[in-house]
């Protein structure tokens, strides 16, 4: 499990697939608004003059030095929902990122979000 508080550490760090090659850098995370534990990674992707977010899950993601290793190949990030790197991830986008993934999707019993920056 990831600390919430040691992941904050890591941010502009490099994000690598599960072969070990670099996907971006690590901008932001989001957490489970269930339980406060991290769950969701933006990582910076793209050309210099055209950067954006993709999300990528942390469950089974491992920290060294300097990067985030998470469970999920290059493809599989880079073809995730993305947003600009200024935007927020509207609510109404957020199931997308766990239906990419083949995740499960839970929001509050009356429909809060799922995910929360931090």
């Amino acid at each position: 499990m990831i600390n919430s508080v040691d992941i904050r550490e890591w941010r502009g760090h490099d994000a690598l697939d599960s072969d070990g090659r670099k996907i971006g850098s690590l901008e932001a995370i989001y957490v489970d608004t269930r339980t406060d534990e991290p769950s969701v990674a933006t990582v910076t992707v793209g050309l210099p003059t055209r950067h954006r977010l993709v999300f990528v899950p942390l469950a089974g993601a491992v920290v060294g030095p300097g990067y985030v290793r998470v469970g999920y190949s290059k493809t599989a990030v880079k073809d995730a929902p993305s947003m600009g790197t200024d935007d927020v991830l509207p609510a109404e986008d957020e199931k997308a990122v766990f239906t990419h993934y083949d995740l499960p999707y839970a929001p509050g019993p009356s429909g809060e979000r799922q995910l929360a920056r931090r």
